[in-house]
């Protein structure tokens, strides 16, 4: 066992050392005004949780089929976060809507976990950089855990569908015969148009004399305008529940709107008492993006209900809730390959499949496609962007680049030693012959505004356009369900492995 871990450590240290550039989320600076530009996370960072200490923020998501998982992020002004650790390297099944929170002097993360059934889990740290314990399955059901204490120092997780249960006083497991249902819901007007009720997604604070409850309604997808977020209040966490007169709080009212299907938000101050609310968001005409993470100012009224600002627009930039040291954070770096903090493998997390030297990144090949290769993938969360990379083959295997929904729906470019191959809607085609025995070809894969095409090079310098193009604009959960996103990739598979060097990632202008 001592070996293992030893191995772990020795992966890591080496993938913690390979260069690599991505774009941020987009930031703007006016002349004298510090604002930000939705999203403040870009890219597929869905049911953000998000807790404070001091003047620190820390925040994670749901990351579904991805592992490692539950990425936990850290900012000092709530618009730039930076990935400090992961909370989940064991693969569960796909996981939805996290809930961050400290109580005394630990870190929790509770979680559901979605498969052949549902099952709430917990994980605990000393620290929000880790490490994170072992998974705890609390055995009860339902979805989208909140963890909050009520008056008498008890401990609750409440639940989707308005319930919820106990907690022991470590927080590791639910008190048996203690699950109720205690909220009903906000009634929405009938002619809207949503996926159903959907009470989901709860998010309880206390805030001076008041218990605040926030839910999610109307369903995470479908028609853009579903989702939305509800508040309703009560002096005591037993309530009774009060629905606020100006529900709902957060909603997209229009599909002409640029962010769709708005909702499960997060209630967060400021060290000197400004409010925000962070929520998720579909973009229009980007749905494949995943849900994105938003941020807007709200009011605390002297009714003692929680107020849009009026004068807002989420689409336009936004003055920064806190006074921010950075002027212009448009093209952000990432200075290293950080295997769990950036890149992901899909359903399958094994780190000795991967090591770095001289600056390369050797892959272990798995699976007999891209799909079960359990792809190295990472967020861009940007419109139009390029990958590229030199890589060789050792041994009889197919590698190369593709755009991931799951392992089922992709499309990208690859080749073995005697052709390129053209992957679409998870299956291969022959894209065009190669020099026998070909071991070493350059790649590059193109999205530009869902639009995919592909090159190819044999030194690097000369490159040659594929002849095919394609559309990943209907890889989305409105189609495929599963909750995902297209994310960019490398793959390999057969016996053998590949070597990618000189990686390449660059947003297009």
């Amino acid at each position: 066992m001592k070996t293992k871990y030893l191995s772990f450590l020795l992966v890591m240290g080496m993938l913690l050392s390979m260069p690599i550039q991505k774009v941020s989320a987009q930031k703007q600076i006016n002349v004298g005004v510090a604002t930000y530009m939705n999203p403040i996370l870009g890219g597929d960072y869905p049911d953000p949780t998000i807790m404070r200490e001091g003047d620190d923020y820390y925040m994670t998501h749901s990351c579904f089929d991805y592992q490692p998982g539950m990425v936990v992020f850290h900012s000092k002004d709530l618009v730039h976060w930076k990935p400090i650790s992961y909370a989940l390297k064991t693969y569960l099944g796909s996981i939805w809507a996290p809930d961050i929170c400290k109580y005394k002097d630990k870190y929790y993360i509770y979680f559901t976990v979605a498969g052949r059934g549902r099952s709430n889990y917990v994980v605990y740290a000393s620290s929000p950089y880790g490490p994170w314990s072992d998974p705890i399955d609390l055995k009860i059901g339902n979805i989208d855990p909140c963890h909050v204490v009520g008056e008498d120092g008890q401990r609750w997780l409440f639940m989707s569908g308005g319930k919820r249960v106990k907690l022991s006083a470590d927080g590791l497991s639910i008190v048996k015969g203690t699950e109720e249902v205690v909220y009903r819901g906000w009634k929405y007007p009938d002619e809207w148009v949503t996926e159903g009720m959907c009470l989901e997604g709860p998010k309880l604070r206390r805030i001076g004399d008041y218990y605040y409850y926030l839910n999610a309604e109307g369903g995470t997808a479908g028609p853009p305008t579903s989702h939305m977020v509800v508040q309703a209040r009560s002096r005591s966490i037993n309530g009774p529940w009060e629905d606020a007169p100006n529900n709902p709080l957060i909603h997209t009212w229009s599909k002409d709107e640029r962010w769709w299907s708005k909702g499960h938000g997060s209630l967060i101050d400021t060290p000197d008492g400004k409010w925000v609310i962070v929520y998720h968001s579909y973009e229009k005409d980007f749905t494949n993006l995943g849900r994105q993470t938003l941020m807007e100012p709200v009011i605390l009224g002297d009714d003692g209900w929680f107020y849009r600002d009026e004068t807002v627009d989420v689409a336009k930039p936004i003055p920064c809730p806190i006074k921010t040291p950075y002027v212009v954070d448009r093209h952000g770096k990432l200075d290293a390959f950080r295997l769990g903090l950036d890149w992901k493998c899909y359903k399958s997390f094994d780190p000795s499949r991967f090591t770095v030297k001289d600056n390369s990144l050797t892959v272990q090949a798995q699976g007999t496609d891209p799909g079960s290769s359990a792809p190295l993938m990472f967020v861009a969360g940007t419109h139009r962007y390029e990958i590229e990379a030199e890589i060789e083959l050792q041994g009889d295997v197919t590698a190369g680049m593709i755009l991931i929904y799951n392992g089922s729906y992709f499309m990208g470019t690859g080749f073995d030693k005697d052709k390129r191959y053209r992957y679409r809607m998870g299956g291969a085609s022959r894209g065009g012959g190669l020099p026998a025995n070909t071991k070493r070809l350059w790649l590059r894969l193109r999205n530009d505004e869902n639009i995919v095409t592909g090159q190819y090079s044999f030194d690097g310098v000369h490159w040659l356009r594929e002849t095919w193009g394609m559309d990943c604009s209907g890889y989305n959960h409105n189609t495929l369900y599963e909750f995902q996103s297209v994310l960019p990739g490398l793959f390999v598979f057969g016996n053998g492995s590949a070597v990618f060097r000189h990686f390449n990632y660059r947003e297009l202008k």
